[in-house]
Order: structure tokens, then sequence, then C-alpha cells
């Protein structure tokens, strides 16, 4: 560890869903420098103007603050280090990327996009770097005099990082341990565009040495770009500021046969991003997390587990538990299997240990979305907790008490018909009356009078409790069927007998 204070960053480009890979890089940002007493900053990498669409920089932070990781900095919150959007810090990069020139480690390239697309159609495995730079039109290949006039006279160009030859250059990751790379094989990357931005590789570095950044996580696919970062450090003189980095594991497919994308989330059937996340230029919706019903709480603490775990056989983690117990060092090297059926049980974990006031509010949605308005706070309470051992995901409240506000709007009657009898209809209607001379109903009370009263007209039990069950609900699921009584209250279980009966006794169609 540093001396200096922990400051991490996470670093997202504006270009649309925020991926849960992402978002477990927020967290491990996060846990960490709140570990340690530091400060996590959102930074905005926005220089690829290209890609940027419009509103997802909203998106990021409206995902960030559904999951409760709030940033101490941001294009928001403002900080010392404003701004926070890469693009209002375009005057800085062009200053560094000359300097970079200046001293040697970098070159002006003027080739046009088409003279670089000539060149990968006719070379195999093309690169612009060692082998070929000094084939192409730039200030390493060209006279001094006409870079110069080629500059005066404005042509478009580029600058590229100077790769050196034969170099070996090493960091040690904070996962990883020891990593090297030879500098001959990697190509001369851009550090800044033609339109005055820098690429991530030039800004990267210049925002984390001024921001005085002291650890970096990202995903291991930024492995190839480290040995570009590591010169740019050095070049830049910054070498001792470096921050400590390390890659984290890739999310893998359910089957472990490589990363997990969008498109693996639409071919299996869940989503991949955090939230829902509409592309305005295809019209396409991708699903997120949060709409299909999972709790934040259960959402983080999945993606925790992806790639670290505590040493322990504990699988329940608050916010405040993952902060105490976790460590960099407990972070695994391979990747980590996406598993939707355990994602779904950490939700059902959640909904179970929730206080019913905490899931009052998404409850209340769900219902709304349906068209029910619940007004009675008190019996909100009792559903919530007579129902939410049952529940996966916040939509099935709907599915499993939705008729605690409404009744059924049909019923199973393939259960129940083939089966009906004379008899079944005396019982119930003598139920009826037993019900109407009850003056409380108590669940287990009613329970044994309902059974002595289907003994004495000759009845097994199960015959009748299946369709009691269905008329009050519609189906075959919810709680215990008593404990609806309970609920539904004298009244509206009667009503919703004598609305059944009709169905259930009347002859079929012809």
């Amino acid at each position: 560890m540093t001396d200096k204070k922990v400051r991490v960053r996470f670093a997202p480009s504006p270009t649309g869903g925020l991926h849960l890979g992402g978002v477990r890089t927020v967290l491990f940002n996060y846990l960490f420098a709140k570990k340690h007493g530091g400060d996590f900053v959102l930074r905005i990498e926005d220089t690829d103007q290209t890609r940027y669409v419009e509103g997802a920089e909203e998106y990021i932070l409206d995902c960030l603050k559904w999951c409760g990781l709030h940033p101490d900095e941001s294009p928001v919150a403002g900080g010392p280090y404003a701004p926070y959007r890469q693009s209002e810090r375009k005057p800085l990069y062009r200053e560094y990327a000359e300097r970079l020139v200046m001293e040697g480690h970098a070159y002006y390239a003027f080739d046009t996009a088409e003279e670089l697309d000539k060149n990968r159609k006719e070379i195999p495995n093309f690169q612009y770097g060692l082998a070929y730079r000094h084939t192409l039109r730039n200030s390493l290949s060209l006279p001094q005099h006409e870079v110069d006039a080629l500059l005066d006279a404005g042509t478009p160009h580029v600058i590229r990082i100077k790769m050196p030859e034969g170099e070996t250059v090493s960091f040690n990751d904070m996962i990883r341990g020891y990593v090297s790379f030879e500098t001959g094989l990697v190509d001369d990357k851009v550090l800044l565009k033609a339109d005055g931005m820098p690429t991530y590789h030039l800004a990267v570095v210049v925002d984390d040495y001024l921001m005085k950044i002291t650890h970096a996580f990202r995903g291991e696919e930024w492995l190839p770009s480290a040995p570009v970062h590591l010169l740019l450090w050095e070049y830049l003189g910054w070498k001792a500021d470096m921050p400590q980095w390390a890659h984290l594991p890739l999310i893998l497919k359910p089957d472990g046969h490589g990363k997990l994308s969008k498109r693996d989330g639409a071919r299996l059937g869940f989503p991949v991003y955090a939230m829902n996340w509409f592309d305005a230029k295809t019209g396409e919706l991708t699903p997120g997390f949060r709409e299909l019903g999972f709790l934040p709480e259960a959402f983080l603490n999945l993606l925790a587990t992806l790639g670290w775990n505590d040493g322990t056989e504990q699988e329940i983690f608050t916010l405040d538990e993952l902060i105490e117990k976790f460590s960099i060092e407990r972070v695994n090297k391979s990747g980590a299997k996406f598993d939707f059926e355990k994602a779904k049980w950490f939700n059902a974990e959640w909904i179970k240990r929730s206080e019913v006031e905490s899931l009052k509010s998404d409850v209340i949605k769900v219902f709304a979305d349906k068209g029910v308005t619940v007004n009675d706070n008190e019996y909100l309470t009792k559903v919530i907790t007579l129902i939410k051992d049952r529940v996966v995901l916040l939509p099935d409240f709907y599915q499993q008490a939705g008729f605690f506000f409404e009744q059924p709007k049909e019923y199973d009657l393939n259960a129940v018909k083939p089966k009906w009898t004379d008899a079944k209809t005396a019982f119930y209607h003598a139920f009826i009356a037993l019900l109407t001379n009850e003056a409380a109903i108590e669940a287990h009370d009613l329970e044994a009078k309902f059974k002595a009263l289907a003994e004495e007209k000759g009845l097994k039990v199960g015959d009748v409790m299946l369709p009691f069950r269905i008329m009050l609900v519609g189906g075959k699921f919810g709680p215990h069927v008593f404990d609806i009584v309970a609920l539904l209250g004298k009244e509206e279980t009667i009503s919703r007998i004598e609305k059944a009966l009709v169905e259930f006794a009347a002859p079929p169609a012809p």
C-alpha cells in the first residue's frame, strides 16, 4: 500500500448501457477506496465523439445511484480536479502530446484513412509500428522541412507514440503479479487524434496523474495496452506516481467459453446490463437487472462474488460487510462464470432478509404497473410479510399476491370441473353458512372446522381444499389457504366462494 491517500476512479465511456462487468469494476473500486478511507472518483471518458451516445452519461449516473455507489467526485458532484469530463479537458492533452514529440517519444503521422486502409488490405497483419513506420508519411520518415510545411498548412495529422525496439517493460499487478511485455511487438498507438482529442491511451495517463489516482482497477482486456501506458508514465517523468494496477478477471458466459456479452443475455434470456438501456439509433431496448426485479443489494452481492470471496462459506454480504471484508488479494486471476440461477437465488435471499418497510415502495410500483392501486398500508404490510419468502423477483409479488387486491379474473377450471359434484356444491354452501356465523377469522381454528365439515359431509379434505384455493386465488399457487382467508376476511372470502360456485357448478358448454 502507498502512504498517499487512496484515490480510485471509474472512467466509463458514454457509449451505451452499463454492462454488469462495468458495475463490478465500480464496486471493486468503491470497496477498495472505502476500506482504506479513500476517494472514489467518476470520470467520463468522452473523447471518442464518433461513439458518443446522448443520454449515456445520465444513464451511468442513474446506475450508480440505484446501486448506492456514490462518487466523492464526479461531473455532477464536482471536486478539486474538475472538470471530470475529458472532452472539457481537451486543451490539456495536446500540451503533453507535443512534449512527447519534442523529446523524441512520439511523432506526427499524416497518413490518410484511405492510405492506411490500403496498407491493411495489401500487407498481412499490418501494424503501424517498428516494421513499417519508415515507409509511411510521418515525421520520422519525411524530411524536416516537409514536416514543417505540412504542419504550417494545417494538414490533418495524428500524434503516435514511438514504441522502442528491443525493450522489456514490466509492472507488478495487484492480482496477477509480475507482468512483462516486449515493446517491439506493440504498434505505435495514436495518442492525439486529428480533431485534437486524445485517445484513451494518452488521456488515462494524463488524468490519472493530474487527479492523483493511486490505484487503477480495470478489466483484463486492457492488459495489451499496458506497455503503452507504462512507457507514457515513464516518458512524461511520472513513473514514481504511477497508480498500482489491478486487472480484473473477465465475467464469462455460463459455459465458461468467452466473455459474457449482450448477445449472450438475449440468447439465454437474462440481462447483462444494470438497468434497461434504450438505443435511440436502433430502437432496441436491452433489459436490465433493475427492471427485471432485482434489488440493488442483491445485484451488488452477486457482482462481488464474481471473482472474489472472503475465504469463508459466507455468501450474503451487506455493502458495509463487503467494505470491511474486501481484499484485492482475494480476487481471482481466472474468469468467473455467470450463473443466472445463482443471481436469482441472491435476489430471493435479499427479499427474504429485507424489512417489509424497505420493500413497500417497490411492491406498490409493481402493483401500479398492473393497474392495481394499494391504499391500505397495514394490509400491504401483512401481505408482504406473508408472501416475501416465496418471491424471487419483485414482479413475483403481483403473481403471488395480486389476488389479495383483486378477485381472480379467471379460474383453473381444468383442475376443478372434471371432478365437480353436487356434493361439493352443498359443502361450500354449508361452509358459507359456517363462515357467516364466525365472529372472527383465525386461520388454524377455521382450518380445523373446514376439515371437520368435509368429514361430516363424507368428502376427502383434499377433494375440497384445492377447489377452495382456486376459488380464492384462481389457480394452484399462493401461501397456506387459511392464511389467505385470514387476510381476505370473512365477507371477501364468502364473495369469492359464491362467485366461483357459479363457474364451477355450471354445466359444460354445448
